[in-house]
């Protein structure tokens, strides 16, 4: 939702958006409930009240962390993302600062004579109503923009809902002579405190830098690690700040060549943006594979070891893995081509099939420079060799696997 991506900026103008409608709605449940408090001397439409209030303030605070969780500075490089989750946090805390004062009142105020009047339970219904319309969208809004401080303030209009029904059958019970005034206020405790306690827990975990949740982690290892030239993947971490993401990884690649390992990078870290919502950076730190074996692939005519002259319709091919140190071969498997049915682009098809089998080296009787294939194995830092070999005993007997390419 930075402004460092032209597509969060519609994220950021919809979020503070919601932040002032979240305003508005306080104001409104604010002075409804002030009107109910005032004509019906109840404790527990005041503890409401009360609660109204506090909110108010919170989404007050909710909007200036909107405002200036995106800026960056020089004494703030990285920006002030957590912001939002300070916020969320100091919600928290007036939250139960609120549950307080409502069980203060509700355990050392004696009781006292309350009217109730029609028009007052239709108040409290309509207050009821509001926050449970408008915290459903704006929880939706606050998901999809990933941000604490919309979702914290929409969990927070749930429990106005709960406490507003408390609170409306303390005045009906009231009106047939069955005083529960304090009672329903001790219950408004018990919801506000809840909530309390969840932001709290929330807004800390990100302040602590508590890691991604595992899905999303596992999304991002699955990303990496559908990149054919990723050889390894050691490890792979990430922390949210505000409703941002950040992400660290340390690979191995399949080439030592420094250029095509940074285009590597780069690929790999505009897919994670593609495929995980609000990262706000990717750290990836690349490193050539040892090899210790090499594994070459030999496109076949038979089983038998006739090397074919074709690439893409080659029906077989031999894969070879060999000890550098010992020049040894220490497996050999032949496969069927799987794609010689194929009527187009069978060579980029199998291209493909060999770097997810993890060859290092391509033989081939043909030139094949310039061609779809060629792009594949360029990418996947797979080499191509050209040999003249018409049989796989040649190729062993000529000794090509002294070379370690």
């Amino acid at each position: 939702m930075g402004r460092m991506y032209d597509k969060d900026k519609g994220y950021t103008m919809n979020v503070e958006r919601w932040g002032w409608y979240s305003v508005g709605v306080n104001v409104v449940l604010a002075v409804t409930n002030l009107v109910i408090a005032t004509a019906s001397g109840s404790l527990a439409v005041t503890a409401e009240l009360i609660h109204n209030l506090v909110d108010l303030l919170a989404a007050v605070a909710v909007l200036i962390g909107l405002k200036l969780s995106t800026r960056k500075s020089k004494a703030f490089p990285y920006g002030l993302y957590k912001l939002e989750n300070l916020v969320a946090v100091g919600l928290a805390l007036m939250v139960f600062l609120t549950a307080y004062e409502i069980a203060r009142d509700a355990l050392m105020t004696p009781p006292r004579p309350i009217t109730v009047d029609p028009w007052m339970l239709i108040g409290v219904v309509v207050a009821a109503a509001i926050p449970l319309v408008f915290s459903h969208f704006e929880l939706r809004a606050g998901q999809k923009a990933n941000s604490p401080a919309l979702i914290a303030d929409a969990k927070e209009y749930r429990a106005h809902v709960f406490t507003s029904g408390v609170v409306f059958g303390a005045l009906l019970a009231q009106r047939f002579n069955f005083p529960l005034d304090h009672v329903a206020a001790l219950l408004v405790v018990v919801a506000v405190a809840k909530t309390g306690w969840e932001l709290l827990v929330d807004g800390m975990r990100v302040l602590l830098d508590a890691s991604l949740d595992a899905d999303t982690v596992l999304q991002i290892r699955e990303t990496i690690l559908s990149e054919s030239a990723v050889a390894d993947l050691k490890w792979v971490t990430g922390r949210n700040a505000g409703r941002f993401r950040f992400i660290e990884a340390e690979i191995v690649v399949r080439t030592s060549d420094l250029e095509k390992a940074e285009t590597i990078v780069r690929h790999i870290e505009a897919h994670i943006r593609e495929t995980v919502p609000h990262v706000d950076r990717v750290l990836i730190h690349a490193e050539p594979m040892r090899r210790t074996h090499l594994r070459y692939a030999v496109p076949l005519d038979d089983k038998a070891g006739a090397v074919s002259a074709h690439f893409g319709e080659a029906p077989f091919f031999a894969l070879l893995t060999v000890h550098l140190d010992s020049n040894k071969v220490e497996e050999r498997e032949i496969l069927t081509n799987p794609y010689t049915d194929l009527e187009r682009g069978k060579g980029i098809q199998v291209a493909e099939w060999l770097v997810e089998r993890k060859a290092d080296v391509v033989l081939l009787r043909d030139e094949r420079h310039g061609k779809g294939p060629d792009y594949v194995f360029s990418d996947a830092g797979v080499e191509m060799r050209q040999v003249t070999a018409k049989r796989l005993s040649e190729i062993l007997i000529r000794g090509r696997f002294s070379e370690k390419g």
